[in-house]
């Protein structure tokens, strides 16, 4: 196969995929089941959707567990956008994408015979998912709900990758961009201290760069 080729068509299905997601994210948003996505939203989901998506066919190549990692970033597009607007990550769009990356790491185990790549991954993203649900029973505010629903797709993703310093890596990432978010909102006035920050966007964007950091396999 073309090295190319792979990115080109996993690139094609992310801008054929992008007006869906686009729909699907102002949906559940705003709980509006006849929504519609505007021109730029649609048109912003469907470049960045495009770039997303063929980047991570270079990044993981002509493997199994692709499918399930092209899976997660779209997920995550709509998970940003929801959370960008409503504060929540809807069950409804993580569950699957950890269902699907799952699976796709299982098939990738038996293909290819790296098993342990699949085992690290399903044990750091129990832990990513613990821990996180740890540091939201002790410190409510911290964390929500969803938050902690996502880090276990994030964590099975980094772990499979890297191993725990990857998840560590990953996670730390995204806190710090939170963090410094939630910083610029105070200081611009646009947010108080006890103004709910939506956390999904920087741990998805703290996922991505770890991951794409690392290089291809």
């Amino acid at each position: 196969m073309p090295p190319v080729l792979l990115p080109l068509v996993a690139g094609l299905v992310g801008a054929a995929l992008g007006p869906w997601l686009a729909r699907s994210t102002v949906r559940l948003a705003t709980r509006d089941g006849t929504a519609t996505a505007g021109r730029v939203r649609a048109a912003l989901t469907t470049a960045v959707g495009a770039g997303v998506l063929a980047g991570a066919a270079v990044l993981v190549g002509p493997r199994p567990v692709l499918l399930g990692v092209l899976w997660l970033c779209a997920a995550g597009l709509v998970l940003a956008g929801v959370d960008l607007v409503s504060h929540r990550l809807p069950d409804v769009v993580t569950l699957p994408a950890l269902g699907a990356l799952l699976l796709a790491t299982g098939v990738d185990a038996v293909v290819t015979g790296d098993g342990r790549r699949a085992l690290d991954g399903v044990l750091l993203g129990a832990a990513a998912f613990v821990v996180a649900a740890l540091v939201r029973w002790a410190v409510p505010a911290a964390l929500g709900f969803g938050d902690v629903k996502l880090l276990a797709p994030l964590g099975v993703l980094l772990g499979w990758r890297g191993g725990g310093s990857l998840v560590l890596a990953g996670v730390f990432v995204g806190l710090l961009l939170g963090a410094s978010v939630s910083l610029v909102l105070l200081a611009t006035g646009r947010a108080g201290w006890r103004s709910a920050v939506p956390f999904g966007p920087p741990l998805l964007v703290g996922a991505a760069v770890a991951f794409a950091a690392v290089g291809p396999l």
